[in-house]
């Protein structure tokens, strides 16, 4: 088997092994607002108040158990487009949470790669969401900053951090503890959304 099949064999084991989590986390009320043609405003600046979380949570935490494996770290930084984004709808944001390590912050390197995973893969459905918000509320830059997120590079950023994850996995062999770690992610972002 080569190399790009054994890339395969675990991203595919890394999808399928978080469908479900991920499926809960889409039919979620909170996640379903943002992609609802009656998405409003204040539904919408919910759901940023809850990434933003998300977000911080894993710039200030996760990111530096990963600045050995990912050296683009700095590039995807979000919380300033969350923080734009919040100021332009006029929404502050005046508590904090963290989904991830609030209870716990001894993650090993892999599980914070598993996290990392799904916190960069939901800029890719960021994508389909910046469209509906710009169709039904009408924000063409302003206020959809996080969503646009890489822009006409997005595809790109994500093929990028897949050959990195699929690298790291291939060297390491520690497949079980980056699916073990995704699904944590799902699951944490999941119970924080139900608030």
């Amino acid at each position: 088997m080569n190399n790009i099949e054994n890339s395969l064999t675990f991203l595919d084991q890394l999808r399928a092994n978080t469908a479900d989590s991920h499926k809960n986390l889409e039919s979620l009320p909170v996640s379903a607002s943002i992609t609802s043609t009656k998405v409003t405003a204040e539904a919408y600046a919910h759901y940023l108040k809850l990434m933003h979380d998300v977000i911080e949570d894993t710039e200030n935490n996760i990111f530096p158990l990963l600045q050995n494996i990912f050296p683009d770290l700095e590039e995807r930084k979000k919380l300033p487009l969350i923080d734009a984004d919040l100021a332009f709808l006029n929404a502050s944001k005046t508590d904090s949470n963290l989904p991830f390590t609030q209870n716990s912050e001894n993650f090993s390197v892999p599980f914070a790669v598993g996290i990392l995973y799904v916190v960069e893969g939901s800029s890719l459905g960021g994508r389909f969401i910046l469209k509906n918000l710009q169709s039904v509320l009408g924000y063409e830059e302003n206020g959809v900053s996080y969503f646009n997120g890489y822009g006409n590079k997005t595809g790109s950023s994500w093929k990028n951090f897949l050959n990195i994850l699929t690298e790291y996995e291939e060297k390491n062999g520690n497949s079980d503890e980056i699916i073990a770690g995704a699904d944590f992610a799902f699951q944490a972002i999941h119970q924080h959304f139900s608030k």
